[in-house]
């Protein structure tokens, strides 16, 4: 049933067949095919298929690894509220990868995954304060506080 509604375009069925594909239920297991349906899931705008598509890059799994597409899909996802692709977001900020590192941004966005309900990104945060100025810090907050999600699936 995943597969009629994806072929017909669904963009959750999709996601859920990228999933099935992903993990091998039902299915082999086939991150190439699990890339195909996220990116059709993503490319409509699903927040969770472009952050899968974000940990697939970020991994490696199904593509070469690639920190900057990572980047991509985890700010998309991120953009709409997902708390997870905000977390990894941070991460990238936060190690440099696929973006200069960064710890304002880094902060920001841990910040955001924490009040979402995220305990590593309350640590998380915590820890690159420890890094930062005052001053950064302060940045990093009204950055967070200006956020707006931008409207997705």
């Amino acid at each position: 049933w995943y597969r009629l509604a994806a072929d017909q375009g669904h963009e959750k069925a999709q996601y859920n067949l990228g999933v099935m594909y992903n993990d091998g239920q039902g299915v082999p297991q086939d991150y190439a095919a699990a890339m195909k349906w996220y990116r059709l899931a993503a490319d409509q705008g699903y927040a969770s298929a472009q952050y899968n598509l974000g940990v697939m890059y970020s991994n490696g799994q199904g593509v070469p690894q690639d920190y900057a597409a990572a980047v991509k899909w985890y700010r998309l996802a991120a953009d709409q509220g997902h708390e997870k692709a905000q977390y990894n977001l941070g991460n990238k900020y936060y190690k440099g990868q696929g973006v200069p590192q960064d710890y304002v941004q880094a902060h920001k966005w841990w910040n955001l995954a924490a009040v979402a309900g995220d305990k590593n990104a309350i640590k998380n945060r915590d820890i690159v304060a420890g890094k930062m100025t005052p001053a950064q810090i302060a940045e990093a907050q009204k950055l967070a506080r200006e956020w707006k999600p931008t409207t997705g699936k």
